[in-house]
């Protein structure tokens, strides 16, 4: 059995739409967490050792951090396509791609998220590398990785979807997020955490 902890309106939001995508079955259970607001708090019925979201159990088996839990769904369920398999010819760039999501994007988000009045040259550089990667995939494919979605778009397209300033003004990358957007898994996701009717 498969338990996602989750927060609505939070990067745990990103699992309950990845799992949707994998068509397996899964619990939630809804936690209150301390936000950045103020708001919140730290919820003793969340498992996560520091109390936040996401946190996955499966099986008995606790993950935690955005690119593990990806990457042990997408390795657990591999008949969904959404990962690669160890061996598989296209492993090297999906591992790639979760990596420069948690090291590169999502931090790039934050630091816009916190500092945006007072970026740094280096910060920019960094936040055009990003916004160039992501558009030099999709004109290759509807995709990152060509024309199949995999759980490298569900989390690279958390910070273009949270930020429109991300890439503001580029075609490509506003049609991939409308893509995204428009598929089944997003939307019964998007129903479930409360953003869409």
């Amino acid at each position: 059995m498969i338990t996602l902890y989750h927060s609505p309106g939070s990067r745990s939001s990103t699992f309950v739409w990845l799992l949707e995508e994998l068509g397996v079955d899964y619990s939630i259970v809804y936690c209150d967490i301390k936000r950045r607001s103020g708001n919140g708090s730290p919820d003793p019925k969340n498992v996560h050792p520091e109390k936040r979201v996401p946190a996955l159990v499966h099986d008995g088996q606790l993950v935690t951090e955005q690119m593990a839990i990806a990457l042990y769904l997408t390795d657990a369920f591999p008949a969904a396509g959404l990962g690669r398999s160890i061996g598989a010819a296209e492993r090297a760039s999906y591992l790639t791609w979760l990596a420069f999501f948690a090291g590169e994007a999502d931090p790039i988000y934050n630091t816009r998220l916190l500092y945006a009045a007072s970026l740094d040259p280096m910060t920019l550089r960094d936040h055009s590398r990003v916004v160039g990667r992501v558009d030099a995939a999709l004109s290759a494919g509807s995709f990152l990785m060509g024309d199949a979605i995999t759980a490298a778009d569900v989390l690279m397209s958390g910070p273009f979807g949270w930020d429109p300033q991300m890439a503001p003004g580029n075609d490509r990358i506003d049609a991939w997020l409308k893509r995204l957007a428009d598929r089944p898994a997003a939307k019964r996701a998007a129903r479930m955490d409360g953003r869409a009717g």
